[in-house]
């Protein structure tokens, strides 16, 4: 039986792939902050060692944009230095490392969906943050190890825009969104499915080099667009006024433009991706705002 390690278990990925553990033969260890320091090399080591550990799954990261602009330290050592040396550990002990990267190391500037193989050009300390992780990981090169980057992630679990603007109708007549940053949302619950059907394709095995995927759920639209379709879902009766990112002033810079192509992740694995809609009926079903 395989012994996954699940790193940043009370994070949205995280807590979705616990949600969907049972369903699999596999034996988990879903660890926090307070049971493993990943940016501690020896306590990984112990960990590993003691639980014959065989995959590892990194959903850890400092996720905090604005506070990292001056957090640059601990942004660097979850985001970077915990990624190396789950790598090095990965690679000295035949271990597969599934890691969770960002749209956010590009810059945005693209008029088409980027690919993996597109440039990176991080504007923020955590875009650069996530970036040096994943430089770390295909230095090393752990065997049959993969990067996925993904996009505006939401799900059941913590804080994430979903529950927000959940929150906020409920508390405001009208609310301003940003309308002119483009990308699409990705349920966490989806691509925690994603990960657990790559586990269980068994490709990873015939990885020679570290190699890097998109995910997010299909479709493209606005921040906006994204709120106006949650309050039509729940029937909240509250305006969404469109505004544009300057009158949204924040420490970190975003992205103008994160659509990710995942025609390489669908072929090669044999995925369908659903549609964001679709997904965002389901978890907002999971939250018990619609039937």
């Amino acid at each position: 039986m395989l012994n996954i390690l699940v790193t940043g278990s009370n994070g949205q990925v995280g807590s979705e792939i616990k949600e969907l553990s049972n369903s699999y033969s596999y034996n988990f260890f879903f660890t926090a902050r307070d049971e493993l320091d990943i940016t501690n090399k020896k306590d990984i080591k112990s960990f590993i060692s003691k639980n014959s550990i065989n995959i590892i799954v990194n959903t850890a990261a400092y996720t905090k944009v604005d506070k990292a602009q001056e957090d640059t330290e601990n942004a660097s050592l979850v985001n970077a230095k915990a990624v190396k040396y789950l790598s090095q550990i990965s690679k000295d002990n035949d271990i597969k490392l599934i890691h969770l990267s960002t749209d956010y190391v590009f810059d945005g500037t693209n008029h088409k969906p980027y690919t993996e193989n597109d440039k990176t050009n991080p504007n923020s300390i955590y875009g650069a943050s996530k970036l040096d992780g994943e430089n770390e990981m295909i230095k090393i090169n752990p065997p049959s190890s993969i990067i996925i980057r993904t996009s505006w992630v939401y799900s059941s679990f913590g804080e994430n825009f979903v529950r927000t603007m959940l929150r906020l109708g409920r508390q405001q007549d009208e609310i301003g969104v940003i309308f002119d940053q483009v990308g699409t949302p990705t349920y966490a619950r989806d691509l925690a499915r994603v990960i657990l059907q790559i586990i269980g394709t068994g490709v990873l095995a015939s990885v020679k080099t570290v190699e890097i995927y998109n995910y997010s759920n299909e479709g493209a639209l606005s921040w906006y667009d994204f709120a106006k379709e949650i309050m039509k879902m729940v029937k909240i009766d509250c305006v969404i006024n469109p505004i544009e990112t300057y009158q949204y002033p924040t420490p970190a810079s975003r992205p103008h433009y994160s659509l990710l192509n995942k025609s390489k992740l669908k072929n090669e694995f044999n995925i369908s991706i659903p549609y964001w809609k679709d997904s965002l009926n389901e978890c907002l079903k999971v939250l018990g705002e619609i039937k």
